[in-house]
C-alpha cells in the first residue's frame, strides 16, 4: 500500500471493506477505523462524504455494531451536520438521516424488535433493502441487456442521472439492480433511464401476498419525466478496488484477514492526517 494515500483512497478501501458482511465487527472495534470515518463525515470533498456515508451504512447492518458507533464521540454529532449542511446534496442527506434514524434505535426495545429484526434480515438480500426510513423505498429492476462491466457502467450512469436515486446494487448473475430511491420518485423513471440507453430494457420485480415474485412490464406509453441530478457528487467508481466480483453493491477487497494489514494502514494515515 502507498504511503501516500489521500481521504478519497483510504474511504473508498473502508467502503469496500464495510461491503463484506464478515469484515463489520473488526472495523467497527479497530481503533483508527470508526473515529476515521466519523472525521472523513466532516470533510470537504463531498465524494469523501457520501463514501464515508455508504461505509458507515454498511456498519449500521450488523446490530452488533449499533450501539457502539451510537456511542463513538462526534459520530451523531457529525451525522446531524451533514443533514443540516445548505451544502449536502439531497441524497447525501437522507442517506445521513436513515443512518441517523437506525443509530438513534440502538439499545431501545430490543426484546422486542430482536425477532422482528431475525425475520426482516432473512428477506434483506441486499444494501439498503430495509424500510427505516419512510422517505425512501427499494426498487428492483429485471434489466435485459445486463450481460458485462460495460452495460453495467451504462446503467450507472443512466440511474445516477436521476433526482432522488439514493444508492443502487447490482446482481449480475441475475440480471437485476435493486435501487433505493426517494418515497416520491415513481420506479417509471428508472425504468424509462435504463430503456434509454437503446441497449437494455427494464422491467420491474414485485412480490404477490403469497411471496411469489413477478415481473412487470414498464408502459411504453407513459414516458415518466426524469429530473436531472445535478447536486449529488460523482458516483464513486468501482475501478479503484482490485476485486472482480460483480455481484455486490460494492466490491468485495477480501476476507477480513486480507484486510486487516490495510486498516493498520489506514488508521496511520488517518492519525497523520487528523486535520486536512
Amino acid at each position: 500500500m502507498s504511503a501516500e494515500l489521500d481521504a478519497l483512497t483510504v474511504v473508498n478501501q473502508l467502503r469496500d471493506l464495510a461491503a463484506d458482511p464478515l469484515n463489520r465487527r473488526a472495523i467497527v472495534e479497530d481503533q483508527g477505523c470508526l473515529p476515521g470515518l466519523i472525521l472523513f463525515l466532516d470533510h470537504p470533498n463531498p465524494q469523501v462524504v457520501y463514501s464515508a456515508l455508504l461505509a458507515v451504512r454498511y456498519l449500521a447492518e450488523c446490530r452488533a455494531n449499533r450501539e457502539k458507533m451510537k456511542g463513538e464521540l462526534g459520530m451523531m454529532l457529525s451525522l446531524q451536520n451533514v443533514m443540516q449542511k445548505s451544502t449536502s446534496p439531497g441524497e447525501t442527506k437522507l442517506l445521513a438521516s436513515e443512518i441517523y434514524e437506525i443509530l438513534q434505535l440502538a439499545g431501545k426495545e430490543e426484546a422486542e424488535q430482536a425477532e422482528a429484526a431475525a425475520a426482516s434480515c432473512q428477506k434483506k438480500a441486499q444494501f439498503f433493502l430495509g424500510s427505516s426510513n419512510k422517505r425512501a423505498k427499494t426498487v428492483v429492476l429485471h434489466i435485459d441487456g445486463l450481460d458485462d462491466s460495460s452495460r453495467r457502467s451504462l446503467c450507472e450512469d443512466a440511474l445516477l442521472k436521476i433526482r432522488g436515486v439514493i444508492s443502487f446494487t447490482f446482481q449480475m448473475a441475475v440480471k437485476r439492480c435493486v435501487v433505493r430511491i426517494r418515497s416520491d420518485l415513481k420506479a417509471e423513471a428508472l425504468g424509462s433511464a435504463i430503456n434509454s440507453t437503446k441497449v437494455m430494457t427494464a422491467q420491474q420485480v414485485v412480490r404477490t401476498e403469497n411471496g411469489a415474485e413477478r415481473i412487470l412490464a414498464f408502459s411504453e406509453d407513459s414516458e415518466e419525466a426524469v429530473e436531472v441530478n445535478e447536486d449529488i457528487p460523482e458516483y464513486l467508481p468501482e475501478e479503484e478496488s482490485p476485486s472482480e466480483e460483480q455481484d455486490k453493491a460494492v466490491t468485495r477487497v477480501g476476507s477480513i484477514t486480507d484486510g486487516m494489514g490495510w486498516l493498520n494502514t489506514a488508521a496511520n494515515f488517518l492519525t497523520r492526517s487528523f486535520y486536512w
